[in-house]
């Protein structure tokens, strides 16, 4: 079975930071591309960030950029998110996602491209 599992959320003061992991089983990590997209209540979920699978290529969502940083281990099957200067409009669950591309290089910044899903972890950022 495909699974992705989240980890690393939890509650933090404004200006704080947190990392979450994504850690793959069930599937070929290193043939997927990774994105992180969040939830807040009542909200739409957004695209936060995305890695190829390479690791050689990123991007990051506007409201995030500067602020997070995306990485991998494939040895590890897992993905990384480190959040730095965070603030209470970052508070929300944050789902990893994989899609399985061809090019090393691929990224993807659309949510609906994505095929497997982690449950998500909550973060909380107290202002």
């Amino acid at each position: 079975e495909e699974q992705l599992v989240e980890s690393g959320g939890g509650l933090v003061q404004a200006g704080g930071s947190l990392r979450l992991s994504c850690t793959a089983s069930g599937l070929s990590f290193d043939e997927y591309t990774i994105g992180w997209l969040r939830q807040a209540p009542g909200k739409e979920r957004l695209f936060v960030a995305t890695i190829s699978k390479d690791t050689t290529n990123s991007n990051y969502g506007d409201s995030v950029k500067g602020r997070f940083t995306i990485s991998r281990d494939n040895a590890k099957n897992t993905v990384y998110l480190q959040m730095n200067s965070l603030k209470p409009v970052d508070t929300a669950v944050y789902y990893c996602a994989a899609d399985r591309t061809y090019y090393g290089f691929s990224i993807e910044t659309r949510q609906n491209e994505y095929e497997v899903w982690g449950q998500g972890t909550q973060v909380t950022v107290s202002s």
